[in-house]
């Protein structure tokens, strides 16, 4: 998973997420280093706080994805970037990269997730930091 937080104090808003995670999810197995990023695809003055985990659960792919817009949820992030059809500022975001060895497909979840995988750069050294 790939947590990434740029406004309303970013680093504290990850370690909530990270706590949440543990508390609803499973357990946190290992994570990479907290970095700070640009924003990618969008403009900003914000930039982000970006951590990814990689942890333990018994949920299937897409009863963790209604687990995390559920935490997304209670931490203020009402609307994702679906609903305005671009990247916004956010309180917390909190994305899918692999699950095992994978690859599904839905109109509301991909895995591998693309773009963080093979794409962003800051996001690639992050998630091969908890492979």
């Amino acid at each position: 998973m790939l947590l990434g937080s740029n406004i309303n104090n970013p680093e504290k808003n990850i370690q909530v997420a990270l706590e949440k995670l543990e508390t609803n999810i499973g357990a946190i197995l290992k994570n990479s280093e907290l970095i700070i990023s640009a924003p990618v695809e969008f403009d900003s003055i914000n930039n982000f706080c970006n951590i990814a985990v990689k942890l333990k659960t018994q949920f299937s792919p897409i009863m963790l994805l209604k687990q995390l817009k559920m935490i997304e949820i209670e931490m203020g992030r009402v609307k994702d970037s679906s609903y305005f059809e671009t990247y916004q500022d956010r309180i917390i975001d909190i994305d899918i990269i692999l699950y095992n060895n994978i690859k599904f497909i839905s109109k509301r979840l991909i895995i591998p997730h693309h773009k963080n995988l093979y794409e962003r750069d800051f996001a690639k050294g992050l998630i091969n930091e908890v492979k």
